[in-house]
């Protein structure tokens, strides 16, 4: 049946997407993090990617995750020499996350989940007004 096609192609949109807001939490609540040691590298922003799966029981393509990856960019210096992890300049490495990038994936992928959603409800609706007619 498309319907439920349409609701298990949603459903895994509405996967990937929790998926993501994992790794956007993940930065946000590292963002401030820093190394142990002097010149010791501090967290590393978190990166992830999807792609389409193809469902051959049911012959639908799908998304799922793809790769959770590292972010090479380089690190952002500070000057804080009483921080121990502070190299003999006195500056310390802190990681290479941007909080307001971030803060746009998150709003991206509340989106995307709350558009999956919808399209679970419209789903929903239109079986339920079908069952209705044969009733």
């Amino acid at each position: 049946m498309d319907l439920m096609n349409t609701i298990a192609i949603s459903a895994s949109g509405m996967k990937v997407q929790s998926s993501r807001l994992r790794v956007v939490s993940e930065n946000i609540a590292n963002a401030d993090s820093t190394g142990t040691t002097p010149g010791s590298a501090p967290y590393r922003r978190k990166t992830i990617s999807f792609k389409d799966h193809l469902d051959r029981e049911t012959g639908t393509n799908l998304v799922e995750v793809n790769k959770i990856g590292t972010d090479s960019s380089q690190f952002n210096r500070k000057y804080d020499p009483t921080n121990p992890a502070a190299n003999a300049e006195g500056y310390v490495l802190t990681p290479n996350v941007n909080t307001i990038m971030e803060m746009m994936d998150m709003r991206e992928a509340r989106r995307g989940y709350e558009a999956n959603l919808n399209v679970i409800e419209a789903s929903k609706n239109m079986m339920s007004q079908g069952i209705n007619i044969i009733r």
